[in-house]
């Protein structure tokens, strides 16, 4: 087999002899090579300018790509907790209504069987305040059976539409009365 060696290639030199330029030539071939030499590096420069230029366009474009899906995927993953939340939110207003609902009822057993005492001690008068504050936080009681969580909602924004000074007062006492609860 014949063996088989790389070429590379040279710029040829142009001009009429073969000899090398001298240093008192003006018109010798070395200038004119070298200033080839120098126009082909800049262009291979250029072109490998151009070549970094376009791959770091389309770097960039598939970058954007990425973040594109990855905020789309964030989006759906959000949207998906926020379900959850509001499901999750749901179910705990439930409980807490009919928790409230429990406790209102147990309040109002409470001032109604000491209504005689309270006719004992005080007097008649205040029993029968007694009795009626037993059988209105026994009838709020079960008005909050009976409604939804949607409409409980409602009635409250309506009622801090009509009166938001007594919506500000009753929500400071329940702020009050639950860091009171939680703290012990």
């Amino acid at each position: 087999m014949a063996e088989t060696t790389a070429k590379t290639t040279k710029p040829r030199k142009t001009g009429g002899t073969n000899s090398p330029a001298k240093p008192g030539d003006a018109g010798g071939a070395a200038p004119k090579a070298t200033g080839k030499r120098s126009a082909e590096a800049k262009s291979r420069f250029n072109a490998a300018l151009e070549e970094a230029r376009a791959g770091a366009a389309l770097l960039g474009e598939e970058a954007r790509e990425r973040v594109g899906d990855y905020g789309s995927q964030a989006r759906a993953r959000g949207d998906d907790w926020v379900g959850e939340a509001k499901t999750k939110a749901g179910e705990l207003a439930v409980q807490g209504k009919s928790k409230a609902s429990e406790a209102l009822t147990g309040l109002s057993r409470m001032v109604g069987e000491n209504a005689g005492k309270v006719d004992e001690n005080l007097g008649a008068r205040y029993g029968d305040y007694a009795r009626t504050a037993s059988q209105k936080l026994q009838r709020t009681a079960e008005s909050l059976d009976r409604k939804s969580v949607e409409e409980l909602g409602e009635d409250a924004r309506e009622m801090v539409r009509k009166s938001p000074a007594a919506a500000v007062g009753l929500a400071a006492l329940a702020g009050f009365l639950l860091a009171r609860l939680f703290r012990r």
